[in-house]
C-alpha cells in the first residue's frame, strides 16, 4: 500500500457530508461509539494527506424535523429540534477526532458559547488554514433548510474544491440498488440530470446551489474501509455529479 507521502490528493479542501444515521452503526437509534471512531479514523487518514476538511453531519439518528412535522408538530419547532440533534452529533465526532489526535472545532449556526464557537466565516477559514477540522453544526440556523443545503452553503463559503457525500451505497443509481439487482450506477452525472430524474443524491435546493457555484459532488460509500482516502487519491468507486458529463 502506498504511503501517505506518495499519495497526491486531487483536492486541497473538501466538505464531507454524512447523515446522522451513519453514526448509528447497527443500532436503530442514537450513536454507536465504534462507528463514530471508525469514521473519525477515516477522516484522520485524509487529514494526514494535508487535505483541509470541513464536515456537516445530519441529525436523523436522534431527531428528524420533517418526521416531527408529519406527526403534527409545528414545522419550525421541529426543525430547530433537528438542528440541536446535529450539534450533539458534531460534539460526538469532535470527541472522536480529538481522541485520535486531530484538532477539531465545532462551529454552530445557533450560538451555544459553552459548547461550541459561533459560525463566523473568516474564523472558520482560519481554522482550516491551521489544519483543524471544522464541523459545522445546527444547519444553516434557519428552519426549512436541510443539512444537505447547509453542507453545500458552507462548502461554497469555505471555497471547498468538492463535496464528498458519504452514503450506504457506492454512488448514484438510477433506482434503489438494495431493492433492484439491475440498478445502474452512474460514473458521472450532471446536476440537471439529478434534478430531472429525481435521483436521491441531495435535496433539490442543495443540488441547485452546487450547480450555481460549480461545486462537484462526489457520492461514495462511507461503509467501505479506506474509501474516503482512496477516492481522494483518484481511485475507488464513486459517482461524480458535475456541470457537464
Amino acid at each position: 500500500m502506498a504511503s501517505p507521502d506518495s499519495i497526491v490528493p486531487q483536492f486541497k479542501r473538501v466538505m464531507l457530508k454524512i447523515s446522522g444515521e451513519a453514526l448509528m452503526g447497527d443500532k436503530g437509534f442514537g450513536l454507536n461509539p465504534p462507528t463514530v471512531e471508525r469514521i473519525a479514523r477515516e477522516v484522520k487518514s485524509v487529514h494526514e494527506l494535508g487535505v483541509e476538511i470541513c464536515m456537516v453531519i445530519g441529525g436523523g439518528n436522534i431527531f428528524r424535523g420533517l418526521q416531527g412535522s408529519a406527526q403534527g408538530m409545528e414545522r419550525t419547532t421541529a426543525d430547530y429540534m433537528g438542528m440541536l440533534a446535529t450539534v450533539m452529533n458534531a460534539l460526538a465526532m469532535q470527541s472522536a477526532l480529538e481522541s485520535v489526535g486531530v484538532y477539531t472545532r465545532v462551529l454552530s449556526a445557533i450560538p451555544m458559547d459553552q459548547i461550541s464557537e459561533p459560525y463566523i466565516r473568516r474564523r472558520a477559514v482560519r481554522h482550516l488554514e491551521k489544519k483543524r477540522v471544522c464541523i459545522f453544526a445546527a444547519g444553516t440556523g434557519n428552519p426549512y433548510f436541510t443539512t444537505d443545503t447547509a453542507a453545500t452553503l458552507r462548502a461554497s463559503e469555505m471555497a471547498c474544491d468538492a463535496i464528498f457525500k458519504g452514503t450506504k451505497v457506492n454512488g448514484v443509481y438510477d433506482k434503489d440498488p438494495v431493492e433492484h439487482v439491475d440498478a445502474k450506477r452512474f460514473g458521472q452525472i450532471s446536476y440537471d440530470q439529478v434534478l430531472s430524474q429525481h435521483l436521491k443524491v441531495m435535496d433539490a435546493s442543495a443540488i441547485a446551489l452546487a450547480r450555481d457555484n460549480k461545486l462537484p459532488i462526489i457520492v461514495f460509500s462511507l461503509s467501505e474501509p479506506g474509501g474516503f482516502k482512496t477516492i481522494l487519491a483518484g481511485n475507488g468507486t464513486y459517482t461524480k455529479v458535475q456541470e457537464n458529463c
